[in-house]
């Protein structure tokens, strides 16, 4: 049997068994937003023990260094507590919303309807799981001799890691891997990500007709399945994997790689955000995936990963401030892409190596990939809204769907192009 049947099979024996309970969903109704900054390395201490100690206290952003904005999900009841804390130890605050539920509802994500997928498949929503699956199950028919279904592994509650290998020439050729929606609650990252996908099936641009005729690529629009099911199902603010931990469920897969794992930037509480898991590799995600591309080792010349949100653009390392042997071609390389970025809508990308450009965290996929798969060009991306996009963050507008995923293809082909004259793909 091929390995699309196989995947196809499993897929259909999956979605028909697996279950979820009828729980109410997670709602925020009164939460509270507030933004805090440590000024002093005794505030941030305070702020880093805070973060975890109760599930009444959501950290949208992890605690890592003094003078970065943290954004603080307080539960009603929690407000007094928190605010006599951040007093006492004189922490300035802001408060950004009294409602959180009610500033999420002002978002128009909308869901695309459950089962069309395959004939209605579009970028002007965004789509459940099962349904994208569906979509690149179809396109696997419709260009069989172009796509092909790749399982990039497998998750804790059984779901497959699929993706697609997009390749138009049966010759070997450089390959390109692109991962998406390792945070679960990152939604514009797989929606830009299967974008990506159409258009190098479907574009008459010459720029982008040369990425997909020159290059194999490998796809995975969902590293974090469960993850993302628990966002549709439980929780929109999930973004760990979904196993359980004590009384707390998750790792956050991307400080859960095999490369200078937990040494900063992580948290060892099951019941953060942060949490870079028991041991490195813990979550089946991380530890399949990881095989799965060390399958394609010398196949890759180029990592790319998509997240969100911010604008910026990454590359190694998150674990130090050293930064990479080949730190010049990284920044040339970087100067092109949100060069790019930036023509079509004036979007405004910065970044940098990942230590000093957002904040330390070690055990993410992009320096894995550099630093132990010998892929010399690796980079990730934290897509739209920008920074100060607090009431909107995780929660991107449909509308900006297209125009988030155009500018990405733009900065990709920039991209591209200068890894290649760099000579990384030869």
């Amino acid at each position: 049997m091929s390995l699309n049947k196989c995947i196809l099979f499993g897929l259909l024996g999956l979605l028909a068994t697996v279950g979820f309970s009828q729980a109410e969903r997670v709602r925020y109704d009164n939460y509270r937003l507030y933004k805090a900054k440590a000024e002093n390395e005794v505030q941030l201490a305070i702020l880093k023990d805070l973060e975890g100690s109760t599930d009444s206290i959501i950290f949208l952003d992890g605690v890592h260094i003094v003078g970065a904005d943290v954004q603080m999900v307080v539960a009603p009841h929690k407000v007094p507590d928190l605010l006599e804390l951040l007093g006492k130890a004189e922490i300035k605050y802001e408060l950004q919303s009294k409602d959180f539920q009610k500033s999420m509802d002002e978002v128009d994500e909308r869901v695309a309807i459950k089962g069309r997928a395959t004939e209605e498949y579009n970028w002007e929503e965004y789509h459940e799981l099962e349904d994208t699956y569906a979509w690149m199950i179809t396109l696997a028919k419709q260009y069989p001799h172009v796509v092909t279904l790749i399982e990039g592994g497998k998750t804790y509650q059984g779901r497959s890691i699929l993706g697609v290998k997009i390749s138009k020439s049966l010759s070997e050729k450089p390959g390109i891997f692109l991962e998406a929606g390792i945070h679960a609650r990152e939604w514009i990252a797989p929606a830009a990500a299967t974008y990506i996908i159409q258009q190098l099936l479907t574009s008459k641009l010459d720029s982008v007709k040369q990425l997909a005729d020159n290059y194999n690529w490998y796809v995975i629009p969902h590293a974090n399945p469960d993850g993302y099911v628990y966002t549709h199902t439980k929780d929109r603010m999930w973004r760990k994997t979904r196993a359980p931990y004590g009384s707390c469920f998750g790792a956050d897969p991307n400080r859960n790689w095999g490369f200078h794992w937990n040494e900063v930037g992580a948290s060892n509480s099951s019941c953060t955000d942060t949490y870079a898991g028991p041991s490195a590799f813990s979550e089946i995600e991380t530890r399949s995936l990881s095989e799965y591309i060390k399958s394609l080792k010398g196949k890759i010349q180029l990592y790319i990963s998509l997240h969100a949100y911010s604008q910026y653009l990454l590359y190694p390392y998150g674990h130090t401030a050293d930064l990479p042997d080949n730190v010049e071609d990284f920044r040339q390389v970087f100067d092109a892409s949100i060069a790019a970025v930036s023509k079509r809508y004036n979007t405004k990308y910065t970044g940098g190596n990942i230590y000093d450009a957002i904040y330390p965290a070690a055990g993410a996929s992009v320096d894995w990939a550099y630093g132990t798969q010998d892929v010399r060009m690796a980079f990730c991306y934290e897509l739209r809204p920008s920074p100060n996009s607090f009431l909107t963050g995780f929660k991107l507008p449909a509308a900006q769907i297209v125009p988030a995923s155009e500018e990405l293809l733009d900065s990709v082909v920039a991209m591209v192009g200068e890894v290649n004259q760099l000579g990384y793909f030869k």
